[in-house]
């Protein structure tokens, strides 16, 4: 699995930590990057062409290496992350992709869908939405996702980043658990099957 970040965070973000150790603990491989904007030490993202190329090159030079030649491929990411994973997907062969907290559409401004790029991914798609999430509740992405191949799990009092309320009992460490858990067993059952 090939997971990239949010537009104003890196590798290093909570939600793909976390999801990296329960898929490793399943034996999957797994490697997070950093885009080049980032790399460089810039907050604001490149543009979405620069962005997907970006991706696209780490999946050639992982596909290089004799270590993953031939597995089946499984892209992912937290909001922007997610989107550029279901922009190229279909040009990699990908089996699947994981999109932790799908930025539907910007805060405040519901036409402005992007609804169309999870059509893009060319196979089933996975999104993992918190319940107060800005960029869209997970029952506009499950209206997004009508008649495509995948499944929406709504995260219980998350936002965008699964965080929780204080004043909820559940707590963003439980929420980052059921997230872990659900695309573990999401991202087993997708490569199994291949």
């Amino acid at each position: 699995m090939l997971l990239g970040h949010g537009a104003g965070g890196d590798s290093s973000a909570v939600s793909l930590v976390a999801v990296t150790e329960g898929l490793v603990a399943a034996g999957l491989v797994v490697t997070r990057f950093d885009q080049p904007y980032r790399v460089a030490g810039r907050r604001a993202p490149a543009p979405a062409a620069q962005l997907d190329e970006a991706a696209y090159d780490v999946v050639e030079a992982l596909r290089a290496t004799a270590v993953l030649a031939g597995l089946p491929l499984v892209l992912g990411g937290k909001s922007s992350g997610a989107r550029v994973a279901c922009r190229i997907a279909s040009s990699v062969s990908a089996v699947g992709v994981v999109a932790l907290g799908f930025p539907l559409r910007p805060p405040g401004r519901p036409e402005r869908s992007r609804a169309e790029e999870l059509a893009l991914a060319g196979c089933p798609v996975l999104v993992c939405q918190g319940e107060r999430d800005v960029f869209g509740p997970p029952r506009a992405v499950e209206q997004a996702m009508r008649g495509l191949a995948g499944a929406v799990h709504a995260v219980a009092g998350g936002d965008h980043s699964f965080v929780a309320r204080r004043a909820e009992a559940r707590t963003t460490v439980q929420n980052l658990a059921e997230v872990t858990e659900v695309v573990t067993a999401w991202v087993v059952a997708q490569t199994a099957a291949t």
